[in-house]
């Protein structure tokens, strides 16, 4: 983020524009949306409220942020132009907080925030860093608004989060830092009345993340119980490939509603994956691998390689094809691997390294013809072609093993992690 990993004022970043990276106008800011957690984290930056030119008003994850200058904020990616609705577990800084009376932990006397600061913890994450407050008993006489102090968040009580409350906010304040698996567990042990309030809360990528790791028939109930609306933008925040496992498990009528309410590039690959048979290569890959031209170079492969939304099974290696890059692409060439990536001098052309025995599967191959496969090569990432020899997608390990497994292997894991004293502890 433009460098250095320096605390921004909010209020400085209101009414900026946010600009696209061909350079054009989104729209502006208007506020920064925050969750707290447990642990003694410092409150989560979820993202930005941008305003677009229509008035209407737009969630824009930080992951999305590309820098935030004193000029402009700039993003990548396609603007999801949905409403934007605050979760139960989220702050609006400036609307909830600013001019907020508050305790100071550092020494008694009323104060109001003046101003919240944010900064970069790791990548495409930011956290709250510090508070700016105003005394507020000298009120105003002769002109003056009392004394701005800078404080750590953790200085002022309101930003704490007490563990050994049960509440649904302290609950998801401690889903904030658990990895999927674990959400996961904890809605699985709920009733369902209780899953369902508390998935209701959760932001959806959180929420995603968490599905794609529960048991199938808990999956569909979910699903079943949110609005369309909002059960569209989950399934769209899934991987393609469990979306449309679910999907297939829906009655036909809610299937084609959901995929109507998605956005058509990702309803477009969910119905592609639905064309398949749900125990074939095809059925099994996701339609999103890491693709380049003949004529990039190892640093263009490994600048791609590098997203953090990656996998990393989809990481381990890229594939060289034909025009168009997007599956499904021109014909394909070959595949290669990161680790002959990252011995490689930069400049070198990714076409010279591909290897050149292994051979792609074909989207008709059934899983035991997917699982010798995996088991020959050695691998944690294969290349899916369809009968024209383009590249339709990838099946990755995980995938081969979710089909392997008993049907309710997931619940059992579930339960038997719920049985393991001190599993559920936030690192």
């Amino acid at each position: 983020m433009s460098g250095a990993a320096t605390s921004v004022f909010i209020s400085r970043i209101r009414d900026l524009p946010v600009m696209d990276s061909a350079g054009d106008q989104v729209g502006k800011v208007r506020d920064v949306v925050i969750q707290r957690r447990a642990g003694g984290h410092a409150p989560r930056v979820k993202g930005l409220v941008v305003e677009l030119f229509a008035r209407r008003r737009i969630f824009m994850p930080m992951a999305r942020v590309r820098s935030i200058s004193a000029f402009q904020v700039v993003i990548s990616g396609v603007v999801n132009t949905r409403r934007f609705e605050r979760r139960e577990s989220e702050t609006l800084v400036i609307d909830d907080l600013f001019d907020l009376p508050v305790t100071r932990r550092d020494r008694p006397g009323p104060a109001v925030i003046f101003d919240v600061a944010m900064r970069p913890a790791r990548s495409r994450e930011w956290e709250l860093s510090d508070v700016a407050v105003r005394d507020a008993g000298k009120g105003r006489r002769f002109g003056r608004r009392g004394h701005i102090t800078i404080l750590e968040w953790s200085q002022v009580s309101e930003f704490a989060v007490d563990d050994s409350a049960q509440g649904t906010d302290q609950l998801l304040a401690m889903m904030e830092d658990m990895k999927p698996a674990d959400v996961a567990r904890e809605l699985h042990d709920m009733t369902p009345e209780r899953r369902a309030e508390v998935a209701s809360a959760l932001d959806d990528q959180k929420l995603a993340d968490a599905i794609e790791e529960l048991p199938e028939d808990e999956q569909v109930q979910l699903i079943q119980g949110m609005d369309s609306e909002r059960a569209a933008d989950i399934l769209e925040e899934m991987d393609p490939d469990d979306a449309a496992d679910l999907i297939a498990e829906l009655a036909p009528e809610m299937a084609e509603e959901l995929l109507g309410r998605m956005e058509p590039e990702d309803a477009r690959d969910v119905r592609r994956l639905l064309n398949y048979e749900e125990y074939t290569a095809g059925g099994m890959m996701t339609p999103e691998p890491v693709i380049v031209a003949p004529d990039a170079t190892v640093a263009d492969a490994l600048a791609l390689v590098r997203d953090s939304e990656l996998s990393v099974a989809l990481a381990c290696m890229v594939f060289v094809c034909r025009n168009p890059l997007e599956t499904p692409t021109g014909r394909f060439v070959g595949g290669v691997h990161i680790q002959r990536l990252l011995r490689e001098p930069p400049s070198l052309l990714v076409s010279g390294l591909i290897d050149t025995e292994l051979e792609p599967l074909l989207d008709a191959s059934n899983l035991h013809e997917v699982s010798r496969y995996f088991a020959t090569y050695n691998l944690v990432c294969a290349p899916v072609i369809d009968s024209e020899h383009r590249l339709i997608g990838a099946v990755t390990v995980d995938d081969v093993l979710d089909h392997v497994l008993p049907d309710d292997w997931r619940g059992t894991q579930l339960d038997e992690m719920s049985s393991v004293p001190g599993d559920a502890e936030v690192s």
